[in-house]
Order: C-alpha cells, then structure tokens, then sequence
C-alpha cells in the first residue's frame, strides 16, 4: 500500500522525521519497500490568476495572456494550451525558475510576442504521466504562493508491503492506530458526524447468504450533480496512492478505501429494478464487468443483484449496467463487509485483481460499514450535493464480536525474555484499539473487529513485543545441555550424491511444488489429486504427485530458449493422497535429453540413450558401497516407453524407475526429443554398507571369456547374480563386453559375452581350480536360465 505521510500526519503526527518513521513501521512488521518524493524538484512555480486572453497576432494555436502572479505589474505569457482561459487559477513558472528535467524558464519571444514566463500543465510539474491542457487550480486558491506550498508538494510517499494477516492496516485509519502504539502519541481522526436524511427514500435489501455477507449498509443520495468536478485536494491524494482519479462519485468511493479500508461501491438507481438482493450467483448467469469484460458467474460467487439480474460481483467489481455514468442523479452507496473466505480466490477464478478484492480477502472491520457510509455521504453532498434518506444498516449476528483472550503476566516473560511493567503492556494494547481488564496474574484483552490475526494468547505477546519493539529487546544466549547429533556411518550424504551429479554433467534445479492436475493424472495415473483451497493460479492448483512434470517443463523452457541438451536433476518431496492420508515422500529425480557428451571435436556426437542414464545411475549407486544389492529389470510404467523403461531394485524392494518418456506424452506435451527419466526414493538408499578393509592378493588372476546363448528377455543382471550365486570364492569380477543379435543367433534369443576374472588371496590358482569354478557357473547357467554355449 502507498499513502502519503502528510495525509497520515493529519491523523497522527509523531515527533519523528520520514525515514524515522519508517524504520518503526519495518521494525514492526510492516516492512517499508520505498520513500519517494511525492513530486520532483523543481522551483519558481506559482499560484497566477489569468487576467486577460487574447488571440495571439501570428499563431492560431497561440494565446497571449495576462496572468497575475501577486509581484508587481501582471505579467504577459504565451500559452499554447486549449483550456486556458480568463480568470482561471493556474500554475506559473517565472523566468528563472527551474521545472523537472532540469528545464531552465527563460525570456523569450514566441512568433514575434514576448513571453516572461509558461503556464504548466501537471505533466510539466511531474505530477501526471500524461494531461491535456494546464492543471487549473481551485478559485481561492492564493495568487502569488509558491505551488510546492499550495499543493503541499514538500512530502513523502511511503509504500508498505502488508503481509496477508495485517488487512487491518490498509487504510490510513489502521496506519494511523499502529503509529499511535509505535510512538506513543493520540490518533486524531476527521470528524466524522451521522448526517440527517432529507427525505425518506431507501432501497429495500434482502440478504439471501448471511454467511458469506454478515452486514449490508446503504444510503440512497438523489438529485446529485454531474457536472460537478473532484477537488484537487482529492485528486493529488489519490495520485499520491497510485489511484487515478474518475469522476467525483467513484473518487469518494476510492477515497474511502484509502482512508479507512473500507472498500465501497455506488450503484445508479434508476438502473436498479426493485431493491437490492445479495445471494449466491445461479447456473448460467452473465455478468459484464465495469472493465468491459463478461463473466459467466459461477454458484459458489457472492453477487449484488436486483430483482431481475446480478448487479456486481461482490467484493470484487462492480457491473457496467449499474454502474454511475455522466448522467447520473441518484445513487446508491454501499458498504459492506464480507466473509474473507467468501471472497478469497474469486476475483483469481475470473482472472481479475482489484483493490477492493485484496482488502476483502485480508479482512475489512466489520464495525466500519455505517462510519464508511456517513464520512462517504459528508463528502458527497460537499462535492457534488444531493439528497442523501436515510441508513440501511442489514446486520445478520454480531461479525464484530471478538472472543476475550487471557493474558498472563508471566507468559509474556517466558515468551519475550523480559519483563514488561504492567503500564506498558496495558498502553500499548489499548492503543491498538484492545478493551483490557486487569485479572489475577494478567489481563483479559478482547481485540478490536479489525484483528483477524489475533486469537490466542501467543498473539497478544507478539503484539507487545512488536510495539516494544524486538530490537529493545537483549539477546542472551541459552543456557541449555548441547548434544551433537552424530550422523550414522552407514548413511549416506544426500550432499554427496548430489555433488557425484554434478560431476556427470547434471545441474540441480528447484520446480514448484504446484502442478497442473492434468499434469498430476498424466504422470501419476489412478492416484487421488491433491487439490490446493487457495492456488496461485489454475496452471498451479495441484500439488505434484512426482518430480517428473517440473522437470519435464524445465527441459520444455530450456528447448523454447536454443538449449538442446539439458541434463538437470532435483531432490524434494512428491505428495501423494493413499488411504485418506496425505503421504509426503522425499525424492531424488533426474531428466537428460540432447547429445550424450555435448558438442566437441574429440569425439563424435550422438543422441543420449537409455544405457548411458542407466550408467549414471549405476555409479550414483555405487556411492553407498552395496552395488551388488541393486539390479535393474524391465517394468512398465505409465509415464515410461514400454520397451525402454525398468524399475530399480534393491534387495528385492522396489526403490525408483527410469526409462525413456513415453511417445504419447512426449506428443501430448510438444517435446520433438527424446527425454530420459528417473526417480529414486532416498529414504530406500540412504542406507548403504560400511566401508572393510580387503588386503590386495599378490597372486596372480587368471581371465576366462564365455559366450552364452539365452533368451532375449532375460537381462544381464539376471546372469551376473546366477554367476555369483554358483561361483567360488575365488572369482572377483564379471565383465560384460559384447552383446549380439542376428546371424547364427535364433530369433528370440542373444548372446552374451563376458570376462571371469579368478584369483585367490592366499595362493596361485592352478588349472583344477578354474575347471571346477567354470564347471559350477556354466552348470547354474544351464539349470537356471537355460543358456547355452556359443560355438
């Protein structure tokens, strides 16, 4: 939120400079994102009356004025804007004076006529993007004062980024009551008076959901004038809080929301068919929006309606067919509060974002709503007149009541670390517009309407220590037993496997954990959805069921960006809904596509395939010391190509996947390449083996080459454990160096071919020893899996 500090300092005004004030303001909570001047620098700008107008005598588009600046003789200045005109206010540079830009005011001739000076238009004093013509000024308005003066220019503009539980603070009437406990110092608020109707008229309301609207407040104003202008008192106000001004009805209604945070809305009467209906919106119905944009409502949106049809969308906009307009007489103001979860996420769903919906999803003071319509009606009658009836106040229970919390003198010591004098504690709450009750060792504090964040008892301690302020507050260090917690020896270092990554050429991203659900049932098919209540956007409403889709969508942004090989990996968790329970697991993932080793001139470049990420993986397991406890086997998976996809095992237990990306998704999903995946579940691989010493043999190893004849299906890691579980002692290694298909070969079946490495550690092998090694391993081939020498 941006405010102005002088605007604040009419409501409050501590003993302190700007950016002391803003130091308490982010000290407290309310952190300060800027402090901007509220115009730039300029000088010799003042308040001129225009005397006389004439045509200039060689230019069209030229005037020549006689404008009156309070210093002697009235001045003569060629104008060249449509607007200007006899006895107007305007703003004058006098020669000399120094504008924004570093635009220097000198005394010229324009076509033949002598200048001595330039009436400005707003664009020139910086105070507008854009404007036609000059800035008129109000008729009183003082000839002869400098314009900083006039305008109060000389001020700053203080932006403050609210956290979502501190709505209470969106409006200059919350800032002020913060400042007020800050400093110490009394709020002093505009008088605010109940103004008397003059007439009888008001607008009959029905409010059909309680629930989601607790209190509805209206006032019908007739015979307003539209011709009348908002003041420039109000207009620089909302340009200081970045609020374009419109018309003077909706400026009171945007002035209103600055002041005291209470979003409001005028409605023209005469376009309300019979009176006013606040209900839930009904299947089919349209709405078009004040921005021009048509809606179709959906039925869990709250709607202002008539008798015939919706009027707004509450809490979010207003509708164009109701809406005041140049012609407008009579209107109906509304204020009300709705229900924050009636209202968050609405204004997302329609792809909108509004003032008044930021502030109704936060929390608007449910005791504000009559205040909101008698200072809006105050306003009205000065600005533009009319007839204001009476007030219709529709209140369903007590949306104001606030439950009382007790507060305990030495639970603020336990919580803070300090102790507080009872004074303090009971000023600084009161402060903060909290009813407080002395009681036996403490206080019962019942917290104002606008609080949404206070609840419990923790709160009000935050509260005390906020307003104390936590840098007042020393810093001791506890005095408590410190164990260090030893990591077991057998467990693996997530940094570790991370980093042996990073040395195969992956780079580690972080993707969100929010997905689309099209993509959450695509990767994780037949698992329920996790849905989020309140998403950041409907391509993020669900929580991801894997890491895949995030990585899927990096290597999508890395190809749309001229990067064709990606090699990128993530750990984090995945969220899965099993049983009725929310299963969070940690996962550790990985995508490559592209070249295998990347553009070089040593080697020749080809596609990466599955045995490479297989190999990585390979070595990445290895880092445990239990290699052999892994095997690799063909499975299929959803996401995966059913000829290039196996899940990984250890002990039997299945621990990840990898594989190819399945060609139907790669279609689905506009991937050209293919994209390699896998996933391994760190909880099942963090354990790995303790290292052992084994003394290196100094005897010599002996080497024998077999080639087998199985059956295509069985894999490599079926014959390494075949191999082991028949082999002696002696043999120390299996080495697979061909794989072939094809002549000589039958169909439906390979060959392998592998190196046996044999050695003892305690003597030299002889050629008995080996017979009978290769005898038990070619047998239990054989048996096992029916294989076959190759002649």
């Amino acid at each position: 939120m941006r405010f102005s500090e002088a605007w604040l300092r009419e409501w409050v005004n501590p003993s302190v400079d700007t950016q002391a004030l803003a130091d308490r303001f982010s000290m407290a909570g309310l952190e300060v994102d800027s402090v901007a001047p509220a115009a730039p620098a300029f000088t010799g700008v003042v308040v001129g009356e225009v005397l006389q107008k004439a045509q200039h005598p060689d230019a069209d588009k030229l005037s020549v004025c006689q404008v009156e600046v309070g210093a002697g003789e009235p001045l003569q200045i060629v104008c060249g804007a449509k607007n200007v005109a006899a006895g107007m206010r305007v703003p004058v540079a006098l020669v000399g004076a120094a504008l924004p830009g570093d635009f220097k005011i000198k005394r010229s001739k324009l076509r033949g006529v002598e200048s001595l000076g330039m009436i400005c238009s707003a664009t020139e004093l910086g105070l507008a993007e854009s404007s036609e013509g000059i800035l008129p000024l109000p008729a009183d308005a003082p000839v002869g004062q400098d314009i900083r003066d006039y305008l109060g220019l000389d001020d700053a503009l203080i932006e403050i980024d609210l956290t979502p539980d501190r709505g209470d603070c969106n409006g200059i009437l919350g800032l002020a009551r913060e400042v007020s406990a800050l400093c110490a110092v009394p709020v002093m608020p505009p008088v605010m008076p109940a103004i008397a109707p003059v007439n009888d008229a008001k607008a009959a309301v029905e409010v059909a959901a309680p629930d989601a609207c607790p209190r509805y407040a209206c006032r019908v104003i007739r015979n307003v004038d539209p011709k009348a202008g908002t003041p420039l008192w109000m207009k620089e106000r909302l340009r200081r809080s970045d609020i374009r001004s419109i018309a003077p009805i909706v400026d009171v209604t945007n002035y209103l929301m600055l002041e005291l945070g209470q979003p409001m809305h005028a409605f023209d009467l005469g376009r309300i068919q019979g009176g006013i209906r606040v209900r839930m919106a009904e299947t089919g119905e349209k709405l078009t929006l004040l921005d021009g944009k048509e809606i179709e409502l959906l039925t869990d949106s709250l709607v202002i309606a008539d008798y015939e049809r919706p009027l707004a969308l509450a809490g979010v906009m207003g509708g164009a067919d109701s809406g005041v307009s140049a012609g407008t007489t009579d209107i109906l103001l509304e204020s009300a509060y709705f229900a924050p979860l009636a209202i968050a996420g609405k204004a997302r769903a329609y792809g909108l974002h509004t003032d008044s919906s930021y502030r109704f999803e936060r929390g608007v003071d449910p005791s504000l709503q009559a205040r909101a319509i008698e200072r809006a009606t105050a306003l009205l009658l000065e600005i533009v007149g009319g007839e204001p009836g009476p007030l219709v106040d529709v209140v369903h229970g007590n949306p104001a009541l606030k439950p009382v919390i007790q507060l305990r003198r030495d639970r603020i010591r336990r919580i803070l670390g300090i102790e507080i004098p009872d004074s303090e504690v009971t000023g600084c709450l009161e402060r903060l517009g909290m009813q407080v009750e002395t009681s036996d060792g403490g206080w019962r504090v019942t917290p104002p309407a606008c609080r949404f964040d206070i609840a419990i008892e923790v709160d009000l301690i935050e509260e005390i220590g906020r307003i104390h302020g936590f840098e007042n507050i020393p810093s001791n260090s506890p005095r408590i037993p410190m164990t260090l917690a030893i990591r077991p020896e057998r467990e693996l270092d997530l940094d570790a496997l991370k980093q042996r990554l990073i040395g195969l050429g992956y780079q580690e991203v972080i993707t969100y954990s929010f997905i689309e659900p099209q993509w959450a049932a695509a990767v994780v098919p037949g698992v329920e959805t996790i849905p989020l209540a309140n998403p950041i956007s409907a391509e993020m409403s669900a929580m991801r069921p894997s890491l895949w889709p995030g990585l899927i969508a990096c290597a999508r942004h890395n190809f749309a960006r001229q990067q064709p090989r990606v090699r990128v990996f993530e750990n984090g968790l995945q969220f899965q809904r099993r049983d009725g329970e929310i299963l969070q697991e940690p996962i550790l993932a990985g995508l490559v596509s592209g070249d295998c080793q990347g553009e070089q001139w040593g080697l020749t470049g080809r596609p990466v395939d599955f045995f490479d990420m297989k190999a990585d993986l390979e070595n990445l397991l290895r880092l445990g010391g239990e290699p052999e406890s892994y095997r690799f086997e063909a499975v299929e998976h959803p996401v995966l190509h059913p000829g290039q996809s196996a899940g990984i095992f250890r002990d039997g237990v299945l621990v990840g996947h990898l594989g190819m990306l399945h060609p139907r998704l790669a279609a689905e999903w506009d991937l050209d390449k293919n994209l390699f995946l896998f996933e391994l579940r760190l909880a099942a691989i963090r354990e790995g083996g303790l290292p052992a010493f084994r003394p290196l043999s100094k005897f010599p190893s002996i080497r024998r080459d077999i080639a087998l004849v199985i059956d295509r299906e069985i894999g490599f890691g079926a014959v390494k454990k075949c191999v082991r579980s028949h082999g002696t002692e002696i043999l120390r290694d299996i080495i697979l160096f061909d794989v072939y298909t094809g002549e000589k070969v039958d169909s439906g079946r390979k060959s392998l071919a592998f190196g046996l490495i044999l050695q003892d550690s305690s003597r030299t092998l002889t050629e008995l020893d080996v017979e009978e090694a290769m005898t038990g391993i070619l047998s239990g081939l054989t048996n096992e899996l029916g294989a076959q020498l190759r002649d």
